[in-house]
């Protein structure tokens, strides 16, 4: 929500994109207070999705009114980028994930950003990493990411890398930072208790 009260968000179909393997691509709209919404962009607007497709996680803002979030597929590797949205509707890419081989610098994020005062992105990815593990099947079990104003992205953590059964947690979900900088987060699998349930990890910088 910003200042004057307008929602902003994210649906993972719908939209004029029409090339991402489904009926469409998803939006980021905009809910004014007396309840008239604008798409502020549809993905996929070009063959291939560039620029992303179904964006499933909400968004942040910056101070400057630009928008931050992710998509689960599109990119140049097909498997999510995370995106900015400025304030006239420009979209840029900041980084497509599966650029490394074996996808190890993660892939397919489904959940939100946050953004530290320096302006560095944390997120996560279900997928990829450089831990693929024979306990569960693949691809490897997802990622903890940094992205710095410059674009330069860094795997903070690859989950599943402790063994047998991902007991460090495999494919998390969103992250929080406490004031020393520390993640924290949940993951749908993995841990030491039985059915392979999940943890609740924190990641020290």
């Amino acid at each position: 929500m910003d200042a004057a009260g307008n929602l902003y968000g994210t649906t993972v179909i719908g939209g004029a994109g029409v090339d991402c393997g489904g009926p469409s691509c998803g939006v980021v709209f905009k809910l004014a207070p007396d309840g008239t919404q604008t798409v502020l962009y549809s993905f996929c607007p070009q063959s291939g999705c560039a620029d992303g497709a179904g964006p499933r996680a909400g968004l942040i803002m910056d101070a400057a009114g630009n928008l931050y979030g992710t998509t689960k597929g599109g990119g140049a590797g097909g498997t999510g980028v995370v995106f900015k949205l400025a304030p006239d509707g420009t979209e840029t890419v900041l980084y497509s994930f599966c650029s490394q081989a074996n996808c190890t610098d993660g892939a397919t994020p489904v959940a939100g950003l946050i953004m530290d005062a320096a302006g560095n992105l944390y997120g996560t990815t279900l997928s990829g990493g450089g831990t693929p593990n024979p306990d569960l099947p693949p691809p490897s079990q997802g990622v903890v990411f940094a992205l710095a104003p410059d674009g330069t992205e860094t795997v903070l953590y690859s989950f599943c890398s402790q063994l047998p059964n991902c007991t460090d947690g495999a494919r998390p979900g969103a992250v929080i930072m406490d004031v020393a900088g520390n993640l924290d987060g949940t993951t749908a699998l993995g841990g030491i208790a039985p059915g392979n349930s999940g943890v609740v990890f924190a990641l020290t910088p």
